[in-house]
């Protein structure tokens, strides 16, 4: 075998496609990679500039804003984790997130389970009218959602949040889930009826434990789009009788910058301390997250 017949991996000439044959290199990788990392830094260079930020001081700030902290400073973050405020607002942020996510997780799993695996007239269509729930952002109904939950006497409480966030949600959870359930085979399904298992015993033993990877990436995109929401707490909590101390960090963000309008770097730090929470929690469910993405697509 001559030098001229492989490429560099050492891939015979004639077991490659007719496109790469004859080259070496391919010049649209770099392309792509310059593209990508382009993208990441407009996505990503907002939250370093936030996160340094919190180490430097107003004064730094006013004189050279794209500077780097020279000194470093830790007074900002010290006085923003020593404020009760601060921790009233995480702990307001806490309950939205852990109640919209257990709420997003069972609704979600039971109704995808009845699409994905029963057989009855009008599941398309029901699957199909989740599907359009897309379409519908919250802004559209920010109106009538408003008058209901003041209706139900939900206005100004956290579960009038945590409501309207679950039904927000479930679209996406079930287009997720209803193609994962679906993969799972029906020779499972057969197997555990002749051994006597009924379908809710079917899916408590083996489509839950088969499914889990799916409820992980639908309950760490709920918790982060909770933890992360502004217009629907601002609607209802923001407007209602619960103390400034009890909102959740996306207010209280907003609250604390109208306060403290003239400290920017105090600002930046109480930010970065409000992001750092969805941003540990997704990073440390991101392989999780590609695993039931790609087992949606697969099924």
């Amino acid at each position: 075998m001559t030098a001229t017949s492989t490429i560099t991996t050492g891939t015979p000439r004639s077991k490659l496609p007719p496109a790469m044959v004859g080259r070496r290199f391919d010049w649209g990788q770099p392309f792509v990679y310059l593209i990508a990392l382009v993208v990441a830094a407009i996505a990503v260079g907002p939250v370093i500039y936030v996160f340094l930020g919190g180490f430097r001081t107003t004064a730094d700030l006013n004189a050279d804003p794209a500077g780097l902290p020279d000194p470093w400073t830790l007074q900002n973050w010290a006085e923003v984790l020593g404020a009760p405020r601060f921790w009233g607002n995480v702990l307001a942020s806490v309950i939205l997130a852990a109640g919209t996510t257990a709420g997003v997780v069972v609704v979600g799993i039971m109704a995808a389970f009845v699409i994905a695996r029963y057989d009855f007239r009008g599941r398309e269509g029901l699957y199909t009218l989740f599907t359009a729930g897309l379409m519908f952002p919250l802004t559209v109904a920010a109106l009538p959602l408003t008058l209901m939950l003041r209706t139900m006497g939900l206005h100004g409480t956290y579960l009038g949040v945590i409501i309207p966030s679950i039904a927000f949600a479930l679209p996406t959870t079930i287009i997720i889930l209803v193609p994962f359930l679906r993969a799972i085979p029906e020779e499972l399904e057969e197997a555990a009826a002749i051994d006597g298992t009924t379908r809710i015993g079917f899916f408590w033993r083996i489509l839950l434990p088969l499914s889990m990877p799916g409820l992980v990436t639908v309950g760490v995109l709920a918790f982060v789009g909770s933890w992360n929401g502004y217009l629907l707490p601002l609607l209802v909590i923001s407007t209602g009788t619960l103390p400034q101390e009890l909102w959740p960090l996306p207010l209280g963000v907003t609250q604390f910058s109208t306060q403290y309008s003239q400290d920017t770097a105090a600002v930046l730090a109480y930010t970065s301390l409000a992001m750092i929470p969805a941003l540990a929690f997704f990073l440390a469910a991101e392989k999780r997250i590609v695993g039931g993405l790609q087992g949606a697509v697969k099924g």
